[in-house]
């Protein structure tokens, strides 16, 4: 239902766009890997970003550094979407790292590869870097003023899928350890998926997500794999889902899809369906349904303990 304060809320985050930019240039930018990406590979030259604010061409990723003013104790690893061949850096992930630093979660914005980009590791390469991030940020816990047991996942439409991976397939070691970081956990303690793409499976396969990760034609084990929910077990994280009905690039069955497995497994799920809103909303519409969903989304961080 929407209200006055939530249309104000998103009316708002829409304002801040260009503080969230400039806020951004400040912000640490910590290289995940200590020398190469495992696998190598990869583009050259710069990065590229659109006028949308949207990147490609990663050649290094990272994570960048949204330090709140005061701190919860609690930390935020957040991927914006893009079909793997961009991340939605300006419409996506860094107003929600700014939101989330507002209310005092240290966030952090994931560069991670794409992987028809020419790196080695294929589908592998994203959820290495989704991993290792994880263990990076856990590492650094006491230097940035939050709990190693407090750090959550948010992502959008295939950085949702993506975060999602993170969470399910938090014991698969994706790569071979490479310095004493890799001695951490990479089980995050909280998911958010917003409009994520979850299953590779048909008839819900019609994504760029699912072409890029395993191309235009692959076998019923290679869409198994890399879907989410095959891999829910009782020891993911609470989920938290928001997908509109009217979502044209992710069926919207693919929250249906992620509570169903999530309750089958016993893992917590709180699911909240728009009316309307299509795809691609971030942090909300102002006028629409979306503009509901981080006031639900705060609620739940607060029940959780992400909030003071």
């Amino acid at each position: 239902m929407l209200n006055r304060r939530t249309v104000l809320i998103a009316a708002g985050a829409a304002l801040l766009l260009p503080a969230v930019r400039q806020a951004a240039a400040a912000n640490a930018v910590i290289p995940l890997w200590p020398s190469k990406a495992p696998g190598g590979g990869g583009p050259k030259g710069p990065v590229q970003t659109s006028a949308k604010g949207a990147v490609s061409n990663i050649v290094m990723p990272t994570i960048e550094v949204f330090r709140p003013a005061k701190p919860s104790g609690a930390a935020m690893l957040v991927a914006g979407g893009g079909g793997y061949k961009r991340i939605e850096m300006e419409t996506e992930a860094r107003p929600a790292a700014q939101w989330l630093a507002d209310r005092g979660i240290t966030a952090f914005v994931l560069s991670y590869r794409l992987p028809d980009e020419g790196w080695r590791e294929g589908p592998r390469a994203p959820l290495q870097d989704a991993q290792r991030a994880l263990r990076l940020i856990r590492a650094r816990s006491a230097e940035y003023g939050f709990r190693p047991d407090h750090i959550g996942v948010l992502g959008f439409s295939a950085g949702g899928h993506l975060m999602g991976l993170a969470a399910a397939r938090s014991a698969y070691r994706s790569y071979r350890a490479v310095d004493e970081v890799d001695k951490q956990p990479a089980r995050p303690s909280a998911a958010a998926l917003i409009y994520p793409v979850i299953t590779l499976e048909p008839p819900y396969d019609r994504t760029s997500t699912r072409t890029v990760l395993i191309g235009r034609h692959p076998n019923d084990e290679e869409s198994a794999e890399w879907s989410v929910q095959p891999h829910v077990r009782s020891h993911c994280p609470p989920m938290f889902l928001v997908q509109a009905e009217d979502d044209v690039v992710s069926d919207p069955h693919n929250t249906l899809i992620m509570a169903a497995a999530c309750k089958s497994a016993g893992v917590p799920v709180e699911m909240h369906r728009l009316a309307s809103g299509g795809h691609g909303f971030g942090m909300g519409r102002a006028g629409t349904p979306s503009a509901g969903w981080p006031e639900w989304y705060e609620a739940w961080l607060r029940k959780g303990g992400f909030l003071a």
